[in-house]
């Protein structure tokens, strides 16, 4: 567990997701009704805007928990209409549009990019339909915002890092594998990041990933190498699991050996069983079950009239728009020595999903059988 969490979040977490870890039928935009017109009786209609389908979080988690806790908030008259960008800005935004054409009560919105999205948030809000931001926080007049705390997110990676160099942090270079310029969180995980590494290592090259895309982290890896020679390359940061994924492959075909710390984020699958394989030395576990269902309240209190200082914990504000209330929830570190104690208990990921037949004796080192 890291130095900024306590047992806390993860038992709020288990109680969330016990309740609520069950998927939905899916309601797409294109199948919705007309009208609006949410009201205290719970006939409600969200509309779910999600940024892409690369990253298995989105539609394994976020959505159908979206689903689950709007329709216990409106005892099942409440209907989500889901659409997912699948990381085209543009895309979404004519989503968006039909959204709004179509007059749901309110749009949650987790933008492919947090500028390009500003436009239809301000057509929302003229056709007044109340807007809250998911996860990454958009530009224009935004209701509300739910996401986790991004900084402390990059502290706990950064701090992590630092860990596991121990007596290397000042032998050799540091790559930073940053998210995309587009979104806003990546700016947050970089600042938290370098917050607790700045003066305590030597960051040998930096690069702000396109898209979040593996390929492209692949690629920039594969340069950082070339540039900085393989044997001087003793950390690198990854802002998330995906990241992370591209950058060991490239580590690998340089034949780097042993493989250097590499930090992650979101917890998927594949990065857990990298960390137990021992090639991925970290990811940050974020309890999706609580930001979705802050998500869920957020949008039902707005949809039926009713105020939202009850679960604001907050107040953020965007380039464009101040005081913005929110909830923001904090993450934790994921290592070998707590995969049982996390996303195991948490019921994320049963031992049996996690353990291949190819991590059998991995698995079994580290207590997971």
């Amino acid at each position: 567990m890291n130095a900024y969490l306590g047992r806390a979040p993860v038992a709020l977490a288990v109680a969330a997701l016990a309740v609520t870890l069950t998927a939905c039928g899916t309601t797409d935009a294109s199948s919705a009704g007309s009208g609006g017109g949410g009201g205290a009786d719970g006939a409600v209609r969200i509309g779910l805007l999600l940024p892409e389908n690369e990253t298995a979080r989105y539609e394994k988690f976020d959505k159908p928990l979206m689903e689950k806790k709007v329709a216990l908030l409106t005892l099942g008259k409440g209907k989500v209409l889901y659409a997912n960008a699948a990381g085209d800005a543009a895309r979404q935004n004519t989503q968006a549009e039909a959204m709004i054409k179509d007059k749901v009560d309110v749009l949650v919105i987790d933008a492919v990019d947090s500028k390009a999205i500003a436009g239809a948030v301000t057509k929302a809000k003229e056709a007044g339909i109340a807007v809250v931001a998911y996860d990454r926080l958009a530009e224009g007049p935004i209701d509300a915002y739910t996401s986790f705390d991004n900084e402390d997110v990059g502290r706990v990676q950064g701090k992590a890092l630092l860990e596991a160099l121990g007596d290397k942090a000042r032998t050799g270079k540091v790559v930073m594998m940053n998210g995309a310029v587009t979104d806003p969180n990546a700016a947050s995980f970089k600042s938290g990041a370098r917050s607790v590494l700045e003066g305590k290592v030597s960051v040998g090259k930096e690069y702000d990933t396109v898209e979040w895309k593996p390929e492209n982290a692949n690629t920039n890896m594969a340069a950082a190498l070339s540039a900085l020679g393989k044997d001087k390359v003793v950390g690198v940061y990854s802002a998330n699991d995906g990241m992370a994924g591209g950058i060991i492959t490239a580590l690998k075909a340089a034949g780097v050996s042993p493989l250097p710390p590499v930090t992650g984020q979101d917890a998927e699958l594949a990065g857990v069983r990298r960390i137990v394989a021992g090639e991925q030395y970290m990811t940050v576990y974020k309890p999706y079950a609580r930001e979705a269902e802050a998500a869920a309240e957020l949008a039902v209190l707005l949809a039926q009239g009713e105020k939202i200082d009850g679960i604001i914990n907050q107040m953020v504000s965007s380039p464009t728009t101040k005081r913005i209330p929110a909830v923001l929830i904090p993450g934790m570190s994921v290592t070998r020595e707590n995969i049982r104690s996390t996303v195991v208990l948490d019921g994320v990921y049963t031992i049996d999903e996690i353990c291949t037949d190819a991590l059998k004796a991995a698995c079994q080192d580290i207590g997971l059988k």
